[in-house]
Parts: structure tokens; sequence; C-alpha cells
């Protein structure tokens, strides 16, 4: 054990995989490609997004701008931790950890409330076809974007600030492979009942809040689309929703396991194992549960790939 008696912590030390030293090559390895292979179909969204004139809609506009979300997610915690699978002393600075947590918490949060604007997107899609173009306009759709970074902001700046205030003097050593909430909050010295109670509400109003706006959105939706007449209508609008409920589901389900427990239930072995499937995995699977599965999208990405062919050509 590494203590630090009277002196502030000034660096601490990941334990996330210290249990699978033998294998961590191999995790190496396999986080390695997963990582690659994230970024590259994130990028192709992105990409194709951009360059069709087709994909220039609202939803598709939320969806890059998901993509970029956890794009930058995934390299705020990702690379560190691959290095740290290499490395024989996995340490980060006390600065370092502190801008690690409030980038995450940023993107992660903005996550919560852009999801909340794609479930009202799909809600005046379904319900308010006809006012579709005017209601989530592009004015009206940057706006949203804006509101969910600047909540994202607001909650991380305050939510880190109160982390990083407490007093840190004791063990170093970090039950973890990036920096989240919980696994830090466990090494400092002592924190008051107040802090606890303002990060746990402010999780709830991340979570909470964001995902009751959804629930409202789709009650509305599965309203509407009981009322069409035919079956095949029916099912053509549902499919419109269902890659949204699926990562919504993904999001929120791993998100509030995390957070929204008490502290009492606290395991780093269950929280290391959960924040691998949201840091890594579900990266790699919203994409192509979100285009790579949508007709419209394959299509729109032939017609880009065949245009970047001939002009190279």
């Amino acid at each position: 054990m590494e203590w630090v008696n009277e002196t502030w912590v000034r660096e601490f030390v990941f334990l996330g995989f210290s249990a699978l030293a033998s294998l961590q090559r191999l995790l190496f390895m396999v986080f390695l490609l997963v990582y690659l292979f994230t970024l590259g179909t994130n990028a192709i969204i992105m990409s194709t997004i951009v360059l069709d004139r087709a994909l220039h809609t609202p939803m598709y506009f939320f969806l890059s701008v998901l993509s970029c979300f956890e794009t930058c997610y995934t390299f705020v915690i990702v690379p560190k931790m691959l290095v740290d699978l290499l490395a024989q002393k996995k340490t980060i600075s006390f600065l370092g950890c502190a801008i690690q947590m409030f980038t995450f918490l940023f993107l992660g949060c903005s996550h919560s409330f852009l999801l909340a604007a794609m479930g009202y997107g799909r809600y005046v899609a379904i319900c308010n076809p006809l006012r579709y173009t005017v209601l989530m306009g592009h004015g009206v759709c940057l706006g949203l974007v804006a509101a969910a970074c600047a909540c994202g902001f607001t909650v991380s700046l305050v939510i880190t600030s109160l982390v990083f205030h407490l007093p840190f003097h004791s063990s170093n050593q970090l039950h973890h492979f990036f920096c989240d909430i919980s696994p830090v909050l466990k090494l400092a010295s002592h924190h008051s009942r107040l802090s606890q109670l303002v990060i746990f509400m402010l999780g709830v109003l991340v979570l909470v809040i964001p995902l009751l706006l959804i629930l409202v959105s789709y009650v509305r939706i599965i309203s509407v689309i009981l009322k069409i007449p035919s079956s095949v209508g029916r099912y053509k609008a549902f499919s419109t929703c269902a890659s949204h409920l699926i990562v919504v589901t993904v999001h929120y389900g791993c998100a509030s396991f995390i957070y929204l427990r008490p502290k009492s239930n606290y395991s780093s072995s269950q929280d290391t194992l959960i924040s691998v499937s949201y840091t890594i995995l579900t990266p790699l699977f919203n994409p192509m549960i979100y285009s790579l599965r949508n007709k419209e999208f394959k299509s729109a990405l032939q017609r880009t790939m065949s245009k970047t062919w001939f002009s190279l050509n």
C-alpha cells in the first residue's frame, strides 16, 4: 500500500485491472482493436452526414453530434487506459485526474440531454409531421445541442469542483481505470453529507429528468402510433424509434447502476466491469444500431464512397 502521510496526494495510482495482470497484454490488443474500429465507424458516420445533402435532417444532425460526443468520450479515457495496460506504474497527476473527470462528465451529461432532444425530435416527427420542418428547424436543433452542452458543462463543473476541493492525504490507490466519481470520493479523507447530497441530486438531474422527458415523448408517440389503421404503418413508425430506444436503455441503464445506487452498495469490481461496457462497448455498438443498419444511411454511404472514388480518379 502507498500512503502519503500528512501531505496532499499529488498523484493517483490506477488499480482497475490489477487482478488481471496476466491478461493485460491480451486486454490491450482487444481494447485497441475495438477502439480503432469505434473511431473508424464514428468518423465514417460524421463524414457521410456532412458530405451527403440527403442526410442534412434533424435526426442525422443529432446523430452526428452524438457520434462526436462518443468519439471524444472514448478519447478522454481509452488511450490512457491502453497505455496503463502496458505500463508498470499506472499513475495520473491530481490535476490530470480532475481534468479527466470534468471532461468525461461534461460529455456524458451532454450525451444524456442530447438523447432527450432526440426523443423530442422523434415525437415531433410522428405526432406533428406537418410542422416538423418548423418545430425542428436548423436554429432549434443548434439551440437544443447548445442547451445540452451548457447543462453538461454546468453539472460537470459543479461535481468536479466539489470532489477535488475535498482533502486527499491518505491512500492514493484508485480501484478503477479512470477518475470516476465514486472511486475518487472513496479516497477523500473526509467529505460532508452536503457535498454527497449535492452530487447525488445532480446525478438525479442528469439521468432522471432527461429520462422522464423521453418517457413522456414516447407515451405520446405510442398513443399516436396505435391509432394508425394499418399494421405496416404501425411497424414502420415503431421501427424509426427502435434505435433510439435501444441506445437510451443501454445508456441510462449503465449510468443509473453506477451513479444512482446507495454508496453502501459500491463495488469496485462491478463498477470496473460496467464502466468497460459504457466506455468501450457502447460507443462501438451505438454507430451500428443507429446508422450501419439504416437503409437510408447505407445508401448515402454508397453515394459518398462513389463520389470520393471518382474524384480521386
